[in-house]
């Protein structure tokens, strides 16, 4: 409707216009008429007919562009509105079959929707009925235990506390069973994986370094040439014995032993220095207080030197740049310590190279590896200088002088004083036990020995149906034999793992102990 109102408008517009034009054109002619009515009326008159009819025709000609241009704009109107009502009817048209599909969806899902609630219907009665079912099943199966239980009382003449305890002990028992198994299981598996790595890296370790000492045990003795030198050492009512014992801290003992003086003392460099200055003072003959003193004095720069020396070496083979001055010095001090005729600083430069070769192979830090290795015994050092252990006093000497954490943690928790916060440390534990439990590096007591074996033996004994225990292969493994009539094949794993753990809790010993537990059934019969 819009289009054909405008077309309209402009129709009107267009005669307006084509009137306008005629009113002036007369309007003209009647001025031109007046003007000229003076020259003469004929010649007005013709003129003004010609002024009309020229008005008129070209009054029709604008009526006539006029005419063609409205007809023009409305036929162009005309057929947009018709493209545009053909285009709103498509839209319509595709609109109404989106709804006609939406209709069809909704009309199958109302379908469906009802079959299924007609199935959930179903379920719920079949569900109602088996649950009856279930109900009575159950009374039922009450009923049954309560005589059960009643008969079993009659029979057993038990009362129902003593039943109870009954029941629990069978599903204890049951439980232990089946949790032995487990244990055992898991602990197989964990152990196979864990050896496997660990075996690699350790026997990798162990291959590439090859130590050329085996024990080195700390003289304390001094040769002497002759019986009449002892006096000569001892002096005049004991005078020069007294003067070398006040110079160097240490113990002298002169006894009937030929050949021999013993030096005895807690400190090594001090024994060391005694057992220097002695041999000299033997060898150059001029033995008196004054003598003593400059000798003494003499070999202990000497040995100063040499503990610098050594420690300057120690760490240079065990390529650890870097270290304070105060720490080489502690090393060197380590070359005149033994532990079970080990020698300290030989046994640090092996627990280093040791440690690097196992960082290596699991991909962690060598260097800081040799770090901790090296310095892991270094509170050895002052142990008869501070109290305490020397992991700890390791640990504040190296807190001192700005070692890293976990140089730290390696020195103060190789032995299990403390937890370990780095994966040095444990590195450092075994590194340690490789080196003093490999054969030959360290040397014990017999009376040492001897109780380390019955603490073993003790240890698996204490289990319960545990019949015998032997101590083999040097304290390295403890045979255990348990009651096969007590002990089944489940629980021989728990009780050998319970004696393992037991071990490590109370016994202090180099490398590891190996638990073997034995479980053996005999069935003998005599044929008579």
């Amino acid at each position: 409707m819009g289009p054909l109102i405008l077309a309209e408008v402009s129709t009107g517009m267009s005669i307006t216009m084509a009137l306008l034009a005629l009113i002036l054109g007369m309007a003209g002619m009647f001025g031109y008429l007046r003007n000229v009515a003076t020259k003469g009326r004929t010649s007005a008159l013709q003129e003004a007919e010609h002024l009309v009819s020229e008005g008129e025709r070209k009054a029709q000609e604008l009526i006539r562009a006029a005419e063609v241009e409205t007809k023009a704009t409305f036929l162009t109107r005309q057929e947009e509105f018709d493209k545009q009502t053909a285009k709103i009817r498509n839209e319509l048209r595709e609109a109404e079959k989106r709804i006609d599909k939406r209709e069809d969806v909704l009309e199958r899902k109302l379908d469906m929707l009802g079959t299924k609630e007609k199935n959930v219907e179903v379920a719920e009665a079949k569900l109602k009925d088996r649950q009856g079912q279930i109900d009575k099943k159950e009374e039922t199966i009450e009923e049954l235990l309560k005589q059960r239980r009643n008969e079993l009382l009659k029979v057993t003449q038990l009362s129902l506390e003593d039943a109870k305890k009954l029941l629990f002990k069978s599903l204890e028992n049951e439980l232990e069973h089946e949790c032995a198994e487990l244990i055992d299981k898991r602990v197989s598996e964990a152990q196979e994986e864990a050896e496997e790595r660990s075996r690699k890296v350790v026997i990798s370790a162990i291959e590439r370094y090859a130590a050329s000492q085996t024990t080195d045990t700390t003289v304390t003795t001094v040769d002497i040439p002759n019986d009449e030198m002892k006096g000569r050492v001892i002096g005049r009512e004991g005078r020069n014995i007294r003067a070398f014992e006040k110079a160097t801290g240490v113990d002298v003992v002169v006894d009937d032993t030929p050949g021999v003086i013993v030096v005895t003392g807690f400190d090594p460099v001090r024994r060391e220095v005694a057992r220097q200055a002695m041999a000299k003072l033997i060898q150059d003959g001029r033995i008196h207080p004054t003598r003593i003193e400059e000798v003494v004095e003499e070999i202990r720069e000497r040995v100063e030197n040499q503990i610098t020396e050594l420690g300057k070496k120690g760490s240079m083979e065990a390529n650890v740049p870097g270290l304070h001055r105060k720490l080489i010095e502690l090393l060197g001090r380590l070359a005149y310590r033994t532990s079970y005729g080990q020698n300290v600083l030989r046994h640090s430069i092996e627990v280093a190279y040791l440690c690097q070769v196992m960082a290596d192979e699991l991909g962690l830090n060598g260097t800081l590896a040799r770090r901790c290795g090296l310095l892991h015994d270094i509170g050895k050092a002052l142990d008869h200088e501070m109290e305490g252990g020397h992991p700890a006093i390791g640990a504040e000497v190296c807190r001192k002088f700005n070692e890293s954490s976990e140089v730290l943690n390696a020195v103060a928790g190789h032995h299990g004083d403390i937890p370990a916060t780095s994966p040095y440390t444990p590195l450092v534990t075994a590194a340690d036990a490789i080196s003093a439990s490999r054969p030959g590096s360290r040397r014990e007591s017999l009376e040492r020995y001897i109780k380390r074996l019955e603490q073993l033996e003790d240890i698996a004994k204490r289990q319960s149906g545990v019949s015998q225990a032997y101590a083999i292969q040097a304290g390295r493994e403890v045979r255990v034999i348990v009651d096969a009539q007590k002990v089944d094949d489940s629980n021989a794993m728990r009780i050998a793992r319970e004696i393992a753990k037991q071990i490590e809790a109370d016994m202090t010993y180099p490398g590891e102990v190996k638990v073997t537990l034995l479980r053996e059934v005999r069935a003998i019969e005599y044929a008579r």
